[in-house]
This record gives C-alpha cells, sequence and structure tokens, in this order.
C-alpha cells in the first residue's frame, strides 16, 4: 500500500499549480468588470453599493402616460379612492431588493384625506438595454385634499344632505343634534342620517303628543262640531319627531302600586286643573300640608262616596255582572282620573279607561301615573281602535255624550265593540231627573236602545243598564226600513284603522263567536272561535300556533324571571309593541307579576285583536310609523319583539325609537328581541338617545340569528 502523499507533495504537481493560477487569473478579471460596470451606473452588483450612495432610478417607458388607477386597486381599497384621484401620472418606478407589507385597510363609512400619489409596485428590466443618459426623479406633486361623503361605490362626493332640524325645537345653541355621517340604509338604496346625539326638546314640548297636538293640521280642519279636532292628525312621514322630549323639573321615580292608586308625585305630573275643576267631586286633591303629592279618594262625578260602594251598587242590580269571571274586560268611557277603572283591578278586570285631550286634558295621564290602564281617544267620526264584541262591560258616567246624534252613530261603535250578550251601564242626569229637556234624551235613548235590539235589564237611582242580543235575530225580525239598518255583509267590524263610523248595526257571526267565550280565568288559554277567521298564511293549525306562542312566551318569561331577577324590577304599565296572539301578556299574567300589558297589533300584520280580547287581555291597532295615542312617560316597559325586522321596510327605525323614548318614563326598561342585521343600527341610535344597553344571546344560544337588546332609560340628573 501507498502512503499517503503530503501537502508539499502535491504543490510540486504541475497540473495543480496550473488550475491555482487559472482560478487567481478568472478572479482579478470579474474582480476589474464588475468595478467598471458599477463605475458606469449599472448597479446590478449589489456588493458594491454604499450605505452613503444614492440610489438612481431605471425610467419606465410609461412615465409620460396617464392610467385609471380605479381599475387595478382591489375591492377593498375603494373606499379610500377620490374623485380628485382618479387620474394620476404613474411615478418612477424604483427597482428593490426588499418589499414592504400590504398597508392595513382603513375602516369604511369614514371621510378619507388623500396626502400623496399612490406608487406603482411593478418593476421593469430589460436585456441589455442603452444605458440612458441620467435625468433628475420629478418634483412630487402637491399633495391633494379631498374631503366629502363616500358613496355605495366608494367614490368621493361633496353632493350630501344632512337633514332638517326644526329650530323651534332646540332650547339653547349648545343643545343640537349632532350629524356626523350619512351611508346607505341595508334595505333602501337612500342615504341614512346617523346621529351621534339627539338633542332636547324644547320646554313646552313635555306633555307633547304628535297626533293629537298637530296645531297645524287642525287649524286646516274644514270642521269641528263633531270633535274632529280630538281624532288624530299626525305630522307627514319624515316630518315628526327629531329631538327627545323632556321630563318636568323634580321628575322622580314612579310610586310604585299599588300605593300609586291612591296617590302620585305632584312633580311628575305638575297641573293642578283638576284640583280646581274636580277636587269638589272626590276625582283628586293636593294636600295642603304636603304639597309634594296628588291624592286620589276614589270618587267621581256620580259616585263621590266612592267607586267600590257604586260597583257593589252595579252587580247587585244585575245577578249575572260577576266581576272577574264573567266580566273580565271592560271600557270606562270618559273616565276621568280612571278609578272606576282602578277599583275594578282589585276584582280581577281589566278596564280600558279613554277620554280626549279636551279640557280635562291631563286626566289620562293621571290615570297612566296611577298604574291604570288607559289610553287618549276620541267618539268623534271615526272607529276606536279596539275590535268588534272586544269589551264585556262598557261604562260611561257622566261621559258627555250626546249618544242619540247623528240617528245613533255613536251609540252603534258602542254596539259594535260590545261583545254579544254583554252590557251598557249608563250613569247621566237624563236616567234620574224629571226635567222636560232630560226626559226628552231619555225618550230619545230608549227609542234607539230598543231600535238597537238591546234590553233594558235595569233602571235604578241613577244607573241605567242594557244587555245586547246574543244574535241576530232580533234584528232579522224588525219592520223593513227600521233605522239603524244593519251593515252589509261584506263590512269588517274588525277593520278600525282610520276607518269612519257607520251608521249601521254591525252583525254578529253567526255561529256566535265572539259571544261564547269561556269565564275567567279559563279563556286566557283556550283557543278562541274567532282564532280561525284570522287570515294569515299558516302551515299549521292555528290552535297549534296559538298554544306554541304561549308555551314559547312562558318559558321566555320564565328565564327572565329567574336569569335578570323581573320580580325585582318595578313593572307596572307594560306596553308589546307586536303582540301576535297575547302569548307575552298571558305569560306575565302566568308568572304572577303585578302588572298589566296593552297589547298592540301592528297594522303591518295580521289582525289578532279578537283574539287578544277573547282571552280577557286588552289590546289595540297601532302603525309604529306613526306616534302612539298616549302622553310622554307612562310606560314603566316596552316590549318589541320581531319588531324591526319588519317595520324597516316601511318606515326609518330612529321614527320607532325615538316614539319609545317618548312614551318610555325615565328609569324604565325596553327589551328588543330581533335579528342580527338590525341590531347595529338599534344600538347606534339608542346610544344617541342615551339609553344604556346591553345585547344578549337568546336562549338558543351565540349561533342564533337572533339577539335581544336590554335597554334602560335614564333618570334626569337632578
Amino acid at each position: 500500500m501507498k502512503p499517503f502523499a503530503t501537502n508539499r507533495d502535491h504543490l510540486k504537481n504541475p497540473t495543480t499549480l496550473i488550475k491555482i493560477s487559472a482560478l487567481l487569473l478568472a478572479t482579478v478579471s470579474f474582480f476589474y468588470l464588475g468595478k467598471r460596470f458599477s463605475e458606469d451606473g449599472y448597479k446590478q452588483l449589489a456588493f458594491f453599493s454604499s450605505e452613503n450612495s444614492i440610489p438612481e432610478v431605471l425610467i419606465s417607458p410609461n412615465s409620460n402616460k396617464t392610467f385609471n388607477l380605479s381599475s387595478i386597486i382591489p375591492p377593498n381599497r375603494t373606499e379610500i379612492e377620490t374623485s380628485a384621484a382618479a387620474t394620476l401620472p404613474v411615478p418612477s418606478l424604483v427597482t428593490v431588493t426588499e418589499t414592504e407589507a400590504d398597508p392595513p385597510p382603513i375602516p369604511s363609512k369614514t371621510y378619507a384625506t388623500v396626502t400623496q400619489p399612490i406608487p406603482s409596485a411593478v418593476t421593469e428590466t430589460k436585456a441589455n438595454p442603452p444605458p440612458p443618459s441620467p435625468i433628475p426623479s420629478p418634483p412630487p406633486p402637491d399633495p391633494i385634499r379631498t374631503f366629502g361623503v363616500l358613496d355605495a361605490n366608494g367614490v368621493m362626493s361633496d353632493d350630501f344632505e344632512v337633514g332638517e332640524v326644526e329650530e323651534e325645537s332646540i332650547e339653547e345653541s349648545g343643545n343640537k343634534t349632532e350629524i356626523v355621517e350619512l351611508r346607505n340604509d341595508v334595505v333602501s338604496t337612500k342615504p341614512r342620517v346617523r346621529v351621534k346625539k339627539f338633542a332636547m326638546c324644547r320646554e313646552s314640548m313635555r306633555e307633547y303628543i304628535p297626533c293629537l297636538d298637530n296645531v297645524n293640521a287642525i287649524k286646516k280642519l274644514r270642521s269641528i262640531e263633531r270633535g274632529e279636532k280630538f281624532e288624530r292628525h299626525c305630522p307627514e312621514r319624515g316630518k315628526g319627531l327629531n329631538c327627545l322630549v323632556p321630563s318636568p323639573k323634580g321628575y322622580r321615580q314612579p310610586i310604585p302600586w299599588p300605593i300609586s292608586r291612591d296617590e302620585v308625585w305632584f312633580s311628575n305630573v305638575p297641573h293642578t286643573r283638576l284640583v280646581e275643576d274636580k277636587g269638589g267631586q272626590n276625582w283628586i286633591s293636593r294636600d295642603k300640608r304636603d304639597k309634594s303629592k296628588f291624592k286620589f279618594p276614589g270618587g267621581g262625578t256620580q259616585f263621590i262616596h266612592g267607586a267600590d260602594q257604586y260597583l257593589d251598587q252595579i252587580s247587585k242590580m244585575v245577578s249575572d255582572i260577576t266581576f272577574g269571571k264573567r266580566i273580565r274586560v271592560a271600557l270606562d268611557v270618559g273616565c276621568g282620573v280612571a278609578s272606576f277603572g282602578a277599583y275594578l283591578l282589585s276584582r280581577n278586570v281589566l278596564t280600558m279607561s279613554v277620554a280626549p285631550k279636551d279640557v280635562h286634558e291631563n286626566q289620562i295621564q293621571f290615570a297612566l301615573e296611577r298604574g291604570v290602564p288607559a289610553m287618549v281617544a276620541a267618539f268623534a267620526t271615526r272607529r276606536l281602535l279596539y275590535p268588534s264584541q272586544a269589551f264585556d262591560l262598557i261604562h260611561c258616567s257622566r261621559c258627555r255624550i250626546n249618544w242619540t246624534r247623528d240617528d245613533g252613530i255613536l251609540l252603534l261603535e258602542i254596539n259594535r265593540m260590545l261583545r254579544a250578550g254583554g252590557y251598557f251601564a249608563w250613569a247621566a242626569q237624563p236616567v234620574y231627573k224629571h226635567e222636560a229637556a232630560l226626559e226628552e234624551q231619555w225618550t230619545e235613548m230608549l227609542n234607539l236602545t230598543t231600535n238597537l235590539c238591546w234590553k233594558l235589564v235595569k233602571k235604578e237611582g241613577y244607573i241605567a243598564i242594557w244587555q245586547k242580543p246574543l244574535n241576530n235575530n232580533c234584528y232579522l225580525s224588525r219592520e223593513a226600513g227600521t233605522k239603524p239598518p244593519l251593515c252589509d255583509e261584506s263590512d269588517d267590524p274588525d277593520n278600525v284603522w282610520y276607518t269612519n263610523l257607520k251608521p249601521c248595526i254591525s252583525r254578529i257571526p253567526e255561529n256566535g263567536s265572539g259571544g261564547n267565550v269561556p269565564s275567567w280565568p279559563a279563556r286566557l288559554h283556550t283557543p278562541p272561535d274567532r282564532l280561525q277567521t284570522i287570515t294569515f298564511d299558516s302551515y299549521i293549525a292555528r290552535k297549534e300556533l296559538f298554544k306554541a306562542e304561549s308555551k314559547f312566551w312562558n318559558e321566555i318569561i320564565g328565564g327572565y324571571v329567574r336569569a335578570l331577577k323581573w320580580r325585582k324590577m318595578k313593572l307596572r304599565n307594560v306596553l308589546d309593541m307586536r303582540a301576535g296572539f297575547g302569548g307575552f301578556a298571558a305569560a306575565l299574567n302566568d308568572h304572577k307579576l303585578d302588572c298589566w300589558v296593552l297589547s298592540v297589533v301592528p297594522v303591518s300584520g295580521p289582525n289578532t285583536l279578537p283574539v287578544i280580547y277573547d282571552r280577557g287581555l286588552l289590546g289595540v291597532m297601532h302603525d309604529w310609523c306613526e306616534p302612539f295615542d298616549t302622553y310622554p312617560r307612562t310606560y314603566d316597559f316596552l316590549h318589541a319583539s320581531g319588531l324591526f325586522s319588519v317595520e324597516r321596510k316601511r318606515c326609518e327605525m330612529s321614527t320607532i325609537l325615538l316614539e319609545m323614548d317618548r312614551i318610555l318614563r325615565p328609569g324604565g326598561r325596553a327589551y328588543i328581541r330581533d335579528s342580527i342585521d338590525v341590531m347595529d343600527e338599534i344600538q347606534e341610535i339608542t346610544k344617541a338617545m342615551g339609553w344604556r344597553t346591553s345585547l344578549r344571546d337568546t336562549s338558543e344560544g351565540p349561533h342564533s340569528s337572533y339577539r335581544i337588546l336590554t335597554c334602560e332609560k335614564r333618570l334626569p340628573r337632578a
């Protein structure tokens, strides 16, 4: 075996020496060539660059051309374009060895300011190009500053409107509605104003009811002799309330029920007119020693010794008038401060107390402050907003209504709303006084009620009580030509929204539906016969829908009671803004929460009002794109389930929410249960109104398409 050669032996090898010499020659040659090319301006070898050298630029052949950049910018960046930067010169193209990460996207719905031209990201090279002579880089253009509003296509525009703000609704120059931007609505393509903060209305609007205080519309009425000025005359769409109705100075959290039946804070309803006019009739009084409260002795014009004694007298006159059993839902016409309805509550009777906003304009406000169901309503030229056969008992005590005028058209409206077999109680001077004019009025009333086939059941003292028939037999057996006639079979007695009074007798259904409801409390969960008359798309039996809704809300309210401590909430006056069959109100009753519920049936959906009343509950028809007929600060709790996802197709959501703020008491709460896609806008508006809100998952969990927004209206600062 040969030994390994040493390093010295390799160096003596001629072949090895030749290879080393060739390598050194090649290295020197490449070094020389690289140095020469670098001096000629071709910076191809990065290791010859110097930290102090000034980078030179390769001029693009497109340097003197212009291009439309909007075609090459990705869609998510179009929101920062401006019309002024639609065509910009392409700047010189720089060859770099590193690339920067894309900048983060600019948030949408903001004003954009463009201050620099957008650089191109293209590097162009050619094989063996002729070396051009160096030229200086062009000076940078002046910064482009454009301000405006981005439209749906991401194009900046200064053509926009903020909207009108009524100057008279602003009390101080610092109290203004702050409008921050416009954007497209989810459903509509028209721009929408996003309000950062709503201003307070002027102080004189503390008791403002938009549809009843529309002075300009009332001035244009051709006649007011039939009470037209007390009916609804709403502002035009888009010209309604755009500010927050203020509370009276010194407003306090209302006195809780049942103490509120007998006393309320003076500062919450600071009006003494009724004390001056009706103090001697035991309506209302103000203690001379404690002037901080109004007191309600429980009397009325026709029952100055108290409502309890008066109710006892009525039930003794007619044995079938069993309060809390056969008589469950009542209507008190010309109610005063609603002592009749207040004392019926302890007998398991719900009474809708109604009166116009007339010379005694605050009587309904006092009733609601007491915690008694009440609405502003007038017997004038239109139907009241309640269904046919709604009330088991209708009561009028010195209600100042001429029932026999215009061939008895107002009593025909009473007949429409009175349940078959129900009772009408009239306490008035013509019943018991023997003056010639009053006796003539009594005779006219007797003739009219006879033609209506009403039976005078009892006349005692100053009270007369009639009963409506159970069917149409009496009407059909009358002599030909007897007035008033029966209504046509095509007439819908449940069509009440802006419907004029009709001089005819509403027919009773041949199957007896409406007049054959069970006694309370069985009627609450018994599917009524009139359930089959409701017009809506249904793929399962209506009775199954009825039971399913009741079960659903019973479980939901049970969860609210356990998790959200509803028993500790001071619930009294509750408004369900989209009531369906009344399952929400029924669930509150089942869980024995000491409150009453007014179930609202929107005009945009099926008319379920007859079912609600057949269950023994209170309800009313309404269009939530218009204001509600009640005073400000009259409800403790507002419930809106699925309302906004339906009504936003018809009007602005801010219209509904501002109305909710008007009628909600300071310290009151609202629960909005709706789809996710409307919640962002609702939260924006409620924040602008100053409400405290919290978005919660439903019982279906975080993946449900619905959410619950719990809201609280703040008490005014002292």
